[in-house]
Parts: C-alpha cells; sequence; structure tokens
C-alpha cells in the first residue's frame, strides 16, 4: 500500500470508530513525496464533500499573527510596542489588573502574540452564553469590557504563558486602529486576494470572491451545530474567524514559508519568540511548534503550524517537506486532532522518506 492509501486508510478508520464525527477533512500534500491526497467523510445527514469551506477556529491566529507581521513589515507597528500606542483610553482603563495592580500599560504587542500577556480568556464562558442564550450578542470589543467585569488577569505580563483569546482579539483592534479599516477587510486585502483564496471570508463578517456552490461545513459541540447560530461570530473575529477550503488554506501555507506574504526572517522571529504552551508544544506568534521527545517525538516529526478547538489543524512538517491540513469540527477533537495528525499522518510521512 503506497503512502497516500495508508493515510487515507488511517482517516476512514478513525471516522468509523467514532459515530459522533459529523464531517470530517484531510490534505496531505508534499511535492516532494509526490502526494497530494484531499479526503472528506463523516456521519452526518448533509452532503459531505472536499470542496467545502471550512470554519478553522484558532487557526485564524496564525493569520491575525501574519497580518501584524505584515504591518510590521510595511513599518506601521513593532513588535515590542506598547498596545496602549494604538487602543483607546477606555480599551486600556483597568484592561489587566493583578493583585491590586494595574499593568494594562506595560502590555506589549509580542506579549499578545505569544499569548504571555496574562490576559483573560473571555471565549468560553461566552460561548456558554452564547450556547444558553439564542439573543445573546457581542462584538469583540463588547467581550473585552465583559472580560474586564467578569474576569481576572493571571498574572504580570511576559512572565508565563496563558492562552487567551483576548490577546488577538486586541490585536485585531490594533490592526483597525492603524489602518482604519474593518479587520476582516484587512484580511481579504492582504492574505486572500494575494494569493488568490478565493473561498476565504471571516465567518459572520465578509464573503469570498467566488461562491462555494457547498455548504459551509457544519462545526459541533455535543452534536450542536454553531455554524446555525447566528451570533457565534461575535465571539470569534480575530481570534480566529477564517473560512476557507483546504485547498485554499494549502495556498496560504505555502504562501506563508514562500515568502510571498511576509520575509524569511519575520517567519523566523514569529517562532523564535516563543513559550512553552505545555509539555510537548511551544508556542510562538500564533504558531505551535513540537518539542523532541524521545521515543516518543524525535527531530524528524517535528512540524509547526497552528490548531483549532473544533479539531482543525494546518501544519508543515519540514523532514517530508508536507503540508498537513485537516478538520474534525467537533470540540471534543481538540486533543485528538493532534493525535490523529502526528501519529497517524506524520509518522506515516516520516516512515515514507527512509
Amino acid at each position: 500500500m503506497d503512502i497516500s492509501h495508508k493515510i487515507k486508510d488511517h482517516f476512514h478508520k478513525q471516522i468509523k470508530k467514532d459515530k459522533n464525527l459529523n464531517n470530517a477533512y484531510l490534505l496531505v500534500h508534499s511535492q516532494k513525496a509526490g502526494i497530494h491526497l484531499n479526503v472528506a467523510s463523516g456521519h452526518g445527514q448533509t452532503e459531505i464533500n472536499t470542496l467545502q469551506p471550512q470554519y478553522m477556529a484558532s487557526v485564524g491566529k496564525l493569520f491575525t499573527a501574519t497580518l501584524i507581521s505584515i504591518f510590521r513589515e510595511k513599518g506601521h507597528l513593532k513588535f515590542d510596542d506598547k498596545i496602549a500606542d494604538f487602543l483607546e483610553s477606555d480599551m486600556l482603563n483597568k484592561l489587566h489588573v493583578y493583585k491590586n495592580t494595574d499593568y494594562s500599560g506595560y502590555i506589549r504587542i509580542s506579549h499578545l502574540l505569544n499569548q504571555t500577556s496574562g490576559l483573560f480568556d473571555s471565549f468560553w464562558p461566552l460561548l456558554q452564553n452564547v450556547l444558553n442564550d439564542p439573543n445573546f450578542k457581542i462584538c469583540p470589543k463588547d467581550a473585552i469590557q465583559w472580560g474586564k467585569e467578569n474576569l481576572s488577569s493571571k498574572f504580570k505580563p511576559g512572565t508565563k504563558h496563558y492562552y487567551s483569546d483576548t490577546n488577538y482579539y486586541l490585536l485585531g483592534l490594533i490592526l483597525e486602529s492603524i489602518s482604519k479599516k474593518p479587520f476582516h477587510e484587512l484580511l481579504h486585502q492582504y492574505i486572500f486576494d494575494p494569493l488568490k483564496m478565493d473561498s476565504a471570508y471571516v465567518f459572520g463578517y465578509s464573503k469570498p470572491k467566488v461562491q462555494s456552490e457547498y455548504l459551509l461545513a457544519g462545526f459541533y459541540v455535543k452534536n450542536q451545530d454553531l455554524s446555525q447560530l447566528e451570533n457565534y461570530p461575535g465571539i470569534d473575529y480575530s481570534g480566529g474567524g477564517v473560512v476557507a477550503t483546504m485547498e485554499d488554506l494549502l495556498l496560504f501555507m505555502k504562501g506563508l514559508l514562500g515568502n510571498q506574504l511576509i520575509n524569511k526572517n519575520t517567519l523566523t522571529m514569529m517562532m523564535e519568540d516563543r513559550k512553552s504552551l505545555n509539555l510537548s508544544i511551544n508556542y510562538g506568534y500564533g504558531i505551535w511548534m513540537f518539542k523532541k521527545i524521545p521515543l516518543i517525538l524525535p527531530t524528524s516529526m517535528y512540524c509547526w503550524g497552528c490548531v483549532g478547538a473544533t479539531g482543525a489543524f494546518l501544519f508543515y512538517h519540514p523532514f517530508s517537506e508536507s503540508f498537513i491540513i485537516g478538520n474534525f469540527n467537533d470540540l471534543t477533537y481538540h486533543t485528538k486532532a493532534i493525535q490523529f495528525m502526528l501519529f497517524k499522518v506524520v509518522k506515516e510521512l516520516v516512515k515514507n522518506q527512509r
């Protein structure tokens, strides 16, 4: 069995053993290995097709971080700039209070990018509000204000790592403050249009250049399709609202790696200013990087990219020069998707190179 068939077989076995998976998608591309695999499957009632647009959840953070990097190269900002230079005083007022000390003026753009600001994370409690009340409506600015009133910051900026969507809401607002344009228009102008990602758009805010004949793939929590909740996009936006087909997501990764969006030195900076997310993963500027773990994750399995809570992933595997993109569209797959990618896809790619 060749490499494409082996990976495809792993994918279908994963779907078969989990009857709760409504839909799932996988694209593996490697010119070096001669692979271009794009498959879709699931147990949902609606049509499942490889050409369907995918909501990629926090994979969108890599797009936001890339936009910030584009603006840096244009001279609009520096990574070590204080966010106070770009945001209104009302937004900054008591934004970060920790142990009775206000650290709002100490937060830098780099702290937001690598999740070391210490700010509260309002996404999950707000998601629960959306699920509980169909009339609950909020926008990113109000989500930050809600967090200030209901949640607590975690530590002094720059001292530890704490994953928070609030950091990426703020990055979106900084981009809007500089450009005087909405965040979604910036994504189209600087990323989607130059790379000809014609299917791409921001969920709830914009439309693709070319409308797909297929519906957006549903994404689920406890069998509830979040794509049908009218007020869901307001708690996402610059924290992860990107929608695109698998093929257009491949264009993004090729463009990022091929210096079409930012130069090589900037991409290196995005990776090198990193903190430990957990025992196996480092986190840079919207970029997840797997650590070397003897016997479990050897150097040959190292890859970098981004992950979303719905089981979405977007990675590059240098050893085989492969792009690995997928989505299980279910909140129970946040960890299982990473495990599948590493031990069912990357492992096969490594074996194929030996």
